[in-house]
């Protein structure tokens, strides 16, 4: 048998991939955790937090959180070499942290997706001479489209595309933008709001945004076309998985880098591009006492590292034994870290400008998510000098970052699924090839529903939903399972044999306290701090929120829901039906009272039960 199992075994490991070389998978790691949420969450976190100080509990919480369960997914996946399900062989009744990693996984690769649509999208409509949301007049655009052109220096020239009266057009001059405008004609007073014609581009053109998520609208088919895409080349991508995943990241993961760093070049030389850089970069000390700013600061280590996503698992699973993880988590980390300041000057610079030309405050035109990727970074582009090269770089950009971490989230999924079914999924290679498409075939189909006209509603509750309690919940029961329940001394020597030496006492502190305590202070904050979500001053109706909760508690389910099933399947069920049945002492407690009853020690009749069946409490207690 010891021949034949090691047989088997060596079959699995030639049938498992690993990685072209060292660097193939420090580059994915990278381009794992940097992405879109790096461009256009982190900088606005960082502004309204503080400035400058919100950099000392992003730290923090990166050398207490971040860095070590990072390290520990790393050494965890290297160890086993198996997927974020079939790794919990090492305690079965906690195989629920696995599928739980791999239902957020795909929930966010779900929504992830048709946000590269919409780059997409963008992508395709910037290969023009004109941007199509530079200016007002389109078929698109409404009355209170208010388009912002750059005149001389000092003087900005406004032009407020609505109608009054008898529909004539009216233009001013004017040196600051005029957000509520009062038109009087002979019979009423109007206030209009003004709106960019950037946002009407995006909430009427691209999304055709409907009043409620409760009106889908229909299907955009210029959007279902661009997921379409979008799924198809996650598919060639993966398509011999890490094997050609490798090399896909040399382009995906570095050349938005350098994307980077011309539109700082250029974002640094635009006026008012240091006062955006001022406001980004100041530090305010007094909102360090503030909890939510450290609540902020341990959940976006959570996204931009991609913890308890299962990635990191799946990704350092195809690692050699005795590579040096602890290297690759270093470097990692650092680089999210870093990449994720630099990519704050670039958004701030051209912020800074666009407070500039527009006469508002950089506070006012700072926003983050969809709002800043495709409102107000489109907007000072169209601003520029050579507005469409701009264009064509930043979406370039915003696509590999989106690409670089879908591609692991989606071979996350698959190759959780196909170590779960080996048996049946790597017997051929054509048939691990149909795996691959049918799945990448079905997400693209529960993906149209967020194409639809009312879909964006959709987007941004799973957005909202999987993003706070699930990764917190996961990744606190994985820490608490590997550190407490498998125990340190094992986990550490586990490492001891992949590394040569154990962990030092920093990471058997955190991984044993600091961690847990602080991912648990974070949800109980969390929790007390719980209101009904809304999007944009719409409030969601009780059933989306219900659906938001379900989505948001199906990951954390799924932990004690495995854990009472395997419980059961392993003999659990009887013990506790044995630990729920009478003792044999139970009864009256004189001897008389028992005396012809079914508690009568002394007679034949304690054997019987009811209708003459035997009665368990005795079954198992045999009178001496």
């Amino acid at each position: 048998m010891g021949c034949l199992d090691s047989k088997t075994d060596s079959l699995k490991d030639n049938k498992r991939r690993t990685w072209g070389g060292k660097l193939e998978f420090i580059i994915t790691c990278v381009g794992y955790a940097v992405g879109l949420g790096s461009v256009w969450r982190f900088p606005y976190l960082c502004y309204r937090n503080g400035g400058g100080a919100f950099l000392i509990p992003y730290c923090v919480s990166l050398l207490l959180v971040g860095l070590p369960l990072f390290f520990m997914e790393l050494c965890f996946g290297q160890f086993a070499s198996l997927g974020p399900i079939t790794i919990w062989k090492i305690s079965p009744l906690f195989k629920g942290i696995g599928y739980g990693m791999m239902m957020i996984s795909l929930f966010i690769a779900l929504y992830y997706n048709v946000i590269i649509a919409y780059i997409l999208h963008y992508l395709f409509a910037s290969m023009t001479a004109n941007l199509p949301w530079s200016a007002c007049g389109n078929t698109w655009n409404t009355d209170a489209c208010l388009s912002i052109h750059k005149n001389g220096i000092n003087e900005h020239l406004f032009t407020i595309c609505f109608k009054a009266g008898e529909g004539t057009s009216i233009r001013t001059n004017n040196t600051n933008l005029i957000n509520r405008i009062t038109l009087l004609n002979t019979t009423d007073t109007t206030e209009v709001i003004a709106t960019s014609p950037s946002e009407e581009y995006f909430y009427r053109k691209v999304l055709e945004m409907t009043d409620g998520i409760e009106n889908s609208g229909g299907l955009k088919w210029d959007l279902s076309l661009c997921l379409l895409l979008a799924w198809l080349i996650v598919f060639l991508v993966l398509i011999k998985g890490i094997k050609s995943l490798g090399k896909a990241v040399y382009f995906t993961a570095l050349f938005p880098h350098v994307i980077l760093a011309i539109l700082l070049v250029r974002g640094v030389l635009l006026e008012g591009s240091a006062e955006g850089i001022k406001y980004y970069l100041t530090p305010d000390f007094t909102r360090l006492l503030d909890s939510e700013v450290w609540s902020d600061a341990v959940v976006q280590n959570f996204y931009s590292l991609s913890v308890s996503l299962g990635g990191l698992i799946a990704m350092s699973s195809y690692n050699k034994f005795h590579n040096n993880c602890f290297r690759d988590a270093l470097i990692c980390s650092l680089m999210n870290c870093g990449t994720s300041v630099y990519a704050g000057l670039v958004i701030f610079s051209v912020l800074g400008y666009m407070a500039h030309i527009s006469g508002k405050d950089v506070a006012d035109v700072a926003s983050q998510g969809p709002g800043l990727a495709f409102i107000v970074y489109p907007e000072a582009i169209s601003q520029m000098p050579l507005p469409t090269l701009w264009a064509i770089l930043f979406f370039s950009m915003m696509l590999l970052l989106g690409f670089s971490a879908q591609f692991s989230m989606a071979e996350t999924v698959l190759s959780s699924i196909m170590d779960e079914y080996p048996h049946i999924l790597r017997v051929s290679k054509w048939r691990e090839t149909i795996m691959r498409g049918v799945v990448c075939g079905v997400c693209f189909l529960l993906g149209l529903p967020m194409c639809a006209r009312g879909g964006h509603y959709l987007l941004d509750l799973m957005d909202h939903s999987v993003g706070g309690f699930p990764l917190l919940f996961v990744s606190l029961f994985e820490c608490v399972v590997l550190q407490w329940v498998y125990g340190w001394s094992r986990f550490s020597e586990d490492v001891k044999i992949m590394l040569g030496k154990k962990p030092g006492i920093y990471f058997r502190i955190t991984w044993c306290c600091l961690s847990p305590l602080l991912m648990l202070a974070v949800i109980v904050f969390k929790f007390i701090q719980l209101k009904p979500y809304m999007y944009h001053g719409y409030t969601f109706p009780v059933w989306a929120q219900a659906i938001g909760w379900l989505i948001a508690l199906t990951p954390v389910a799924l932990i004690p829901a495995w854990f009472l099933g395997r419980y059961c399947y392993d003999g659990g069920f009887q013990a506790l039906k044995r630990a729920g049945s009478p003792q044999a002492a139970w009864g009256p407690a004189r001897a008389d009272d028992r005396d012809g009853t079914i508690y009568d020690t002394k007679s034949k009749a304690k054997n019987l039960y009811g209708n003459g069946t035997s009665n368990p409490a005795f079954d198992q207690y045999p009178c001496q």
